[in-house]
């Protein structure tokens, strides 16, 4: 993943990869999906998150899976 997108430190979260900027978590964000919720409603409830990085990190999130396949 692009670290200017996700960052972790022992001093947020214990180290928890969260959306660089914020205390969100990266995983918060395929719980929601997963559990069937839209991206909307992930960034209705974290509005320190921009639609840019949640649609930036999917991609990537894409982009190795299709990748680790081949």
């Amino acid at each position: 993943m692009d670290q200017s997108l996700i960052s972790s430190s022992p001093d947020v979260l214990g180290g928890t990869p969260v959306f660089a900027g914020t205390r969100v978590p990266v995983q918060t964000l395929f719980d929601y999906l997963e559990g069937g919720e839209t991206i909307d409603d992930f960034l209705e409830g974290f509005p320190s998150v921009t639609r840019e990085q949640v649609i930036s990190v999917l991609e990537q999130a894409r982009d190795r899976m299709v990748k680790s396949a081949a």
